[in-house]
């Protein structure tokens, strides 16, 4: 196609600039080549053959979908939109300046500032209609969703990231002490407690399902595997959770869809709830700052506000 010559060119031309001239790094270039692919792929459904066609609207549009999340597309954070902004405002002002297109149509595009949200939680109720949508807490049912189950019980019984959980290696786990080892950002690492039906179901994952899994791979340290034996990829776990939630009633798209983050939310917000002090929260989620768990401690108080306006006799004048 003309796009697939005139397009991937200029993006192919724009990647070795940074790579040459600017000296990014692989892991920076890997995420600018995967904006960029997007990109690509939102301009093949406008019918767009080079940059020369590209308008501020398209540009804007593209970046509202990525914020907004699809059914196949998980929605983007702001940190990460941004990011999906800066290759993409870099590849129009490199494509004006290299002469593949006359104009810069990115130069007055900036992604929206998304209101600030307090973090999505869901109630107890609602994680064990998630957790029970996912498969049976006894490990019985069709083997991946033994995994599902265990999945989701290790995200909502430990607070790991989702980058965290799809990492975790076997060896990171001791069930007999009920702990696992999470390695976060930057190279941190941290020790956490592994719940009662978590552990429970990652057992009955690890002794029913997993050794099935791993016979088709080749020896993936990954406590949980695909179909094909190869670590669980952290699209496919979104697509777990997803999936989960729909079964579940719960809403899976809109604007704050239940999200992998959103069991992180609900581990931080109810173990506030049930008394726990922020620092020791702090602690388990793996902030290095006390001020990002702070957020959570306005979850409780906005609960408390609800709870006190639907109670008290004098609340409502």
């Amino acid at each position: 196609m003309a796009q697939t010559s005139a397009l991937r060119r200029a993006v192919r031309g724009y990647l070795d600039h940074l790579t040459v001239e600017r000296g990014l790094s692989q892991h920076t270039l890997r995420s600018y080549r995967r904006d960029l692919e997007r990109y690509l792929g939102t301009l093949a459904g406008f019918g767009v053959a080079d940059l020369s066609q590209v308008g501020p609207a398209q540009i804007t549009g593209h970046l509202t979908v990525l914020r907004a999340g699809t059914d196949e597309q998980p929605p983007l954070s702001a940190a990460s939109t941004a990011r999906a902004a800066s290759a993409i405002r870099g590849l129009h002002r490199f494509a004006a300046r290299e002469g593949y297109a006359g104009s810069d149509a990115s130069r007055d595009v900036r992604p929206a500032v998304p209101p600030r949200r307090l973090p999505r939680a869901l109630d107890v109720t609602q994680v064990e209609q998630l957790l029970a949508a996912a498969g049976a807490v006894d490990g019985t049912g069709a083997p991946l969703a033994v995994r599902d189950r265990a999945l989701l019980e290790f995200l909502y019984g430990t607070g790991a990231r989702i980058s965290e959980a799809v990492g975790a290696a076997v060896d990171d786990l001791d069930l007999t002490a009920a702990v696992v080892l999470l390695r976060g950002k930057g190279g941190r690492q941290r020790v956490v407690p592994v719940g009662g039906y978590a552990a429970a179901a990652l057992r009955a994952y690890l002794t029913r399902v997993r050794p099935g899994l791993a016979a088709a791979g080749r020896g993936s340290p990954a406590v949980f595997l695909n179909a094909r034996g190869g670590q669980l990829s952290r699209q496919s776990a979104w697509t777990v959770l997803r999936r989960a939630a729909e079964r579940a009633g719960l809403p899976a798209t809109g604007a704050q869809p239940v999200s992998p983050h959103t069991l992180r939310h609900s581990y931080a917000t109810h173990l506030l709830d049930g008394g726990a002090d922020v620092r020791v929260v702090q602690e388990l989620l793996g902030h290095a700052s006390v001020t990002t768990t702070q957020v959570y401690t306005m979850v409780t108080v906005e609960r408390l506000r609800e709870v006190y306006a639907t109670s008290h006799p004098r609340a409502r004048h």
